[in-house]
């Protein structure tokens, strides 16, 4: 009995034993993860694969009118290709050391819960106690990967993960680790991606700006280059890149970014030369433009940008051409005719066509609508003012430059003397739907017209309106300017006035004023895109509020919010010399305005004064007024319909001026006393 007990108790250890080892055995191979890591990286590869095809849909649903393009490709240094059209993080190669036979692992004492029993227990009781080099973290991977590069492939996984947040903090912990200094480079890679996928445009391009200031020999360097063309296409002003880009002007972009590049690097020194010509320094600028001239030049014909880059070469040519004071020179100047022809190429070239995106079709309509714009500018400084009438007639209703080019048709209808038209352009644009405009001169022509035609009375009468109306504004404009402000005090007074009207706070007169000053500063393109940079920055720095809890509190949120602050003051400093600038020159303009308008009452009441002095002479039989014949007759395809005060949208731009009466010698009346150049 004895002995058959103890045969069970054998047989019942030697089964414990015989399942025990291959299950330690089992668990010890475990920790080499080595084949199936790989299966698993080639089941994650086809999942990031279909996550890039999704953001490829997106970024082109987003493109803003902008040509969409891939996002980057990785470089041969990387050694896991990301999609070319959502990269994923570059998967980092493995250390040299690694290729070769891997080291013996230096022994280390085992985790605790192997200590405790589980995965990592030895049972064999034979084996010496000094611990398992398997055990150690490095041992992990034979690959050779090191537990440092682990806490940067776990950040990489992240974002293949989509979990942006997690990866973007993942990344910059490594990033305040000093120690890890070897990794910094491609862990401020992740931290920038992981930022433009989060939509925060600014932060990602300041990280990528880091990247950059490293030099063209560090790894990422090219991929990060390509990633300012897709945060310029995000930005509802690319200019805010173009800083950047000229800093890197002698690198050598990838070819299929080149010339966006260079499209890019020529409206950079457009917008340089245009600023060296408002504070006088010519020479500069002429520099300026001549670079921008032999940018567009290297872009060929076939290209998307080309069509951008041509209208750039026009303008570059206008402003050259345009020196020329003498309309009959500028008819003959080389660069006058060479900005037409590089205008009349923008149209050909904005056609809509079939297979044409609906955003490539939106951006060529509003290029082509600017190529019309300054086709009729040129034609008009040449005093060519039909063909001047022809190009504003283009631009289609309601449009962006709509108004303007019902302004500027109103100047050239005065030339030819089609003053009904001129007129009824004018009704159009003191409509109340367009209260909120600033056209000043409007009123000043008005009057001019109205004094062409001996309607003194009236002319007078128009022009107290404009004094009424804009001398509290030349006041405002020559107080904020002699003060002599920061330029970010100026921009403080524009930004005021913004947010009053975003929240809808009751305005006093002189916040009235101002508002028209703020209306009058943003006519400046470069100024608006600007202050939509800083108003699209503040709203990226409110957005950290609606992230989650441990992204929001996080050391990485603090950072990347005071880098956002320094960036906004920058941008700030930028507005408010364009402001200051913008309303200096707006004053001077204004001043001007003034001053015609004082010797057209001058001229009018001179005028005036010469028709009483001759009604008295003849004894009140004298006119200089008389009724003319007109006609309501219009085309078969419209309608008359008389103005009785009222305005109906879908009337606007289609008023015509009727003149009823006007001077007896209507085709001679005061041309020797009031010119249109001399306005």
């Amino acid at each position: 009995m004895m002995r058959s007990f103890r045969l069970i108790r054998l047989a019942v250890l030697g089964l414990a034993l015989a399942w025990s080892a291959p299950s330690f055995a089992q668990n010890f191979e475990g920790l080499d993860l080595g084949g199936q890591s790989k299966s698993k990286k080639k089941k994650k590869g086809a999942s990031s694969a279909k996550s890039s095809s999704k953001s490829k849909k997106k970024s082109t649903r987003n493109a803003k009118g902008k040509t969409p393009a891939a996002e980057p490709e990785a470089t041969a240094e990387e050694t896991s290709a990301p999609s070319p059209v959502a990269p994923a993080v570059a998967t980092p190669a493995a250390p040299a050391e690694a290729t070769s036979t891997p080291p013996a692992p230096t022994p280390a004492q085992p985790p605790a819960s192997a200590q405790g029993g589980g995965f990592g227990l030895d049972l064999t009781q034979e084996a010496p106690k000094a611990p398992a080099p398997t055990m150690s973290f490095d041992a992990v991977d034979v690959s050779g990967k090191s537990a440092d590069r682990q806490r940067l492939e776990i950040a990489i996984s992240l974002f293949k993960n989509d979990e942006y947040e997690k990866a973007a903090m993942a990344a910059h912990e490594l990033l305040a680790d000093p120690k890890l200094a070897g990794l910094h480079t491609e862990a401020r890679y992740v931290l920038a991606k992981s930022l433009y996928r989060m939509g925060m445009y600014h932060s990602s391009l300041g990280e990528f700006s880091k990247l950059l200031a490293l030099g063209p020999s560090t790894k990422f360097f090219k991929t990060s280059l390509e990633w300012l063309f897709f945060i310029s296409r995000k930005t509802k002003n690319e200019t805010v890149i173009l800083d950047e880009i000229a800093r890197h002007a002698n690198q050598e972009f990838p070819e299929k970014y080149r010339n966006e590049f260079r499209y890019l690097l020529a409206r950079y020194h457009f917008v340089r030369g245009r600023a060296l010509d408002q504070v006088g320094q010519n020479a500069d600028a002429d520099k300026s433009f001549n670079e921008v001239k032999r940018l567009t030049l290297m872009i060929p014909k076939t290209d998307p940008f080309y069509p951008r880059a041509r209208y750039l070469d026009g303008l570059a040519s206008f402003r050259n051409g345009s020196r020329q004071k003498d309309a009959a020179a500028k008819r003959g100047n080389g660069e006058m005719l060479a900005a037409v022809d590089a205008m009349k190429d923008v149209v050909r070239l904005t056609r809509s066509m079939a297979g044409k995106s609906a955003d490539q079709i939106k951006a060529d309509k509003s290029l082509r609508e600017l190529a019309f714009m300054q086709l009729a500018r040129t034609h008009y400084g040449m005093q060519q003012n039909r063909y001047a009438l022809f190009y504003l007639g283009k631009v289609e209703r309601g449009n962006t430059q709509w108004l303007e080019s019902l302004f500027e048709a109103s100047w050239a209808n005065y030339r030819v003397g089609q003053y009904e038209q001129a007129l009824g352009n004018l009704i159009t644009l003191s409509s109340p739907f367009f209260r909120e405009e600033y056209f000043p001169e409007a009123l000043i022509l008005k009057a001019v017209i109205y004094y062409e035609n001996c309607r003194y009375r009236e002319s007078n009468i128009i022009l107290q309106d404009f004094e009424r109306t804009y001398l509290p504004v030349h006041d405002q404009l020559e107080s904020l300017v002699k003060k002599g402000m920061e330029a970010n005090e100026y921009y403080s007074v524009l930004s005021d006035v913004q947010k009053k009207n975003k929240e809808g706070l009751e305005k006093n007169e002189t916040d009235l004023i101002l508002e028209r000053i703020l209306r009058l500063a943003l006519t400046d393109q470069d100024l608006r895109k600007t202050n939509d940079s800083i108003l699209e920055l503040e709203g990226e720095m409110d957005a950290f509020a609606s992230r989650g809890d441990t992204f929001k509190y996080s050391e990485l949120s603090k950072q990347l919010l005071e880098e956002l602050k320094v960036h906004r003051t920058g941008l700030i400093s930028k507005a408010g010399i364009m402001a200051k600038g913008k309303l200096e020159t707006e004053l001077v303009a204004l001043k001007q305005l003034l001053a015609n308008g004082l010797r057209i009452k001058f001229e009018t009441t001179t005028k005036e004064k010469e028709f009483l002095e001759e009604q008295l002479k003849a004894g009140g039989r004298t006119a200089i007024v008389k009724k003319y014949k007109f006609s309501v007759a219009v085309a078969d395809d419209q309608l008359y319909w008389p103005y009785e005060g009222e305005y109906w949208r879908d009337e606007l731009g289609t008023y015509q001026y009727t003149l009823t009466k006007g001077c007896i010698e209507r085709d001679t009346a005061n041309r020797n006393v009031q010119s249109a150049e001399a306005l």
